[in-house]
This record gives structure tokens, sequence and C-alpha cells, in this order.
């Protein structure tokens, strides 16, 4: 009977053991999948990044090889090949053309160009988009919105996020009687398209937040989300 007990006891303490020592390992495990997973959301965007610059530069110096004429190109006149070559050029280039266009006989040559792609029908509404575009976000003088704000679209209680490119003036101004706005409300992922509404000043909550980082936030569907961002006033 002693006998019993003894051995009942030590299986007991056995299976206790066995307990700990399986929660110690499973611990050990949960904390190397989290540390797992931490390196992931370290080092992922990082190299995507890297890598996608890369393979850009790449794709750049290969570009501008094939336009050099060739007694020019890379594999002719270097024994190496040196990553980045393609784009240093491009960027010379485009100095270049810049500086040109700046000048009389450069404006003169940019009006006439302009004024033949206008001619052609289907071009020119391509073209006078991408100028619109091009000027709105590569402008030094203005900046494409002033500020971000939050306000409910498109019924009360659901609130949306809102880039204030100017206020209301002109005609459409004097169909109201009170300060409104132009809001430019983007589209997720792409903030490049969307709408544009006429909202009461009153009737929007400006954030703190830069408007690039409320494009990061529309861009990645709220996933990155300024710290900053300030709450809705009740």
């Amino acid at each position: 009977m002693a006998d019993s007990k003894v051995e009942k006891r030590a299986l007991n303490i056995k299976r206790i053991r066995l307990e700990r020592e399986k929660a110690v390992f499973m611990k050990l495990g949960a904390k190397i999948r989290a540390y797992f997973f931490t390196g992931i959301l370290v080092t992922a965007p990082v190299a995507i990044t890297l890598y996608m610059a890369y393979k850009f530069i790449i794709w750049i110096d290969r570009l501008v090889n094939q336009l050099l004429p060739p007694q020019y190109k890379f594999d002719a006149i270097l024994p190496f090949t040196i990553p980045g070559l393609g784009l240093v050029i491009l960027v010379l280039a485009l100095i270049l053309v810049g500086m040109f266009a700046a000048g009389f006989l450069g404006k003169f040559f940019l009006r006439l160009g302009e004024w033949i792609v206008y001619k052609v029908p289907l071009i020119s509404s391509i073209y006078s988009v991408l100028k619109q575009i091009f000027e709105t976000f590569f402008s030094t003088k203005t900046q494409a919105f002033s500020k971000v704000v939050m306000l409910e679209y498109p019924r009360k209680g659901i609130w949306i996020l809102g880039f204030v490119s100017s206020e209301l003036k002109g005609e459409v101004k004097d169909k109201f009687d009170q300060e409104m706005l132009n809001i430019f409300i983007p589209t997720t992922p792409n903030p490049t398209s969307g709408f544009l509404i006429f909202v009461p000043k009153k009737d929007t909550i400006e954030l703190d937040m830069k408007v690039e980082d409320g494009i990061k936030f529309v861009i990645s569907g709220g996933l990155v989300e300024p710290e900053n961002m300030p709450r809705k006033k009740k």
C-alpha cells in the first residue's frame, strides 16, 4: 500500500515536471516566433526599398545606355560597370534641358511644341492632364494642398479624410452665404484619383498632421497612421 502511494506520488511529480517543461518550451517557442516576425517587420521594408531602388537604377542605366551612341556606351568606354552611372547622366541631362527651357530660345521651342501637341485631338487631352499633374506635384511656388481635415461623408456619423486645396472663390462662392472650402477626397490606395466637394468650413475638423502624412495614411488604407493624429472633437 505504501509502495503504491510512493509510485503514484512519483508519477504526479513526473507529470508536473513534464507540464512545466512543456510550458517553458511553449513560451520559448512563442518568443522565438515573436522575434522572427519582428525581424521581418524590421528588415522587409528596408530590403524591399533597397531592392526596388537597385532595380530602378539598373533599369535607368540600361535605358540610358541604349539611348547613347555606340561609341559612348558604358561597355565601350569602361572595362567595368558602375551602377547608377546612367541615373547620374539622366539627372545631368534633365538639368541641362531645364536650363535650356528656362532661356528665351527654349521657351520659344517649348511653346511651339505645345502648340503642335494641342492641335492633335487625343494627344492634347493626355498631355494637358499629365502637365497639370506634374506641375501640381513638382511646382516650388505653390503647394497642392494646404491642410488635412476630417468631415462627415457620405452621411452623418461616418468620417472621412480630405485635403483642403483652397478657400472657395469666384462664381461658385457667390452661391453660398457662408465660408466654404474646396476639399479633395482621395481614394485608397491611389490618392491621385478622387473627387472635389464644397464643404462649409464649420463642418470640418482641421488636423495637425502634415499633408504628406495624410497621403501616406490614405495610401496604406489606414495601416500607417500618424501618431499625433488628433481625435474627433465631441
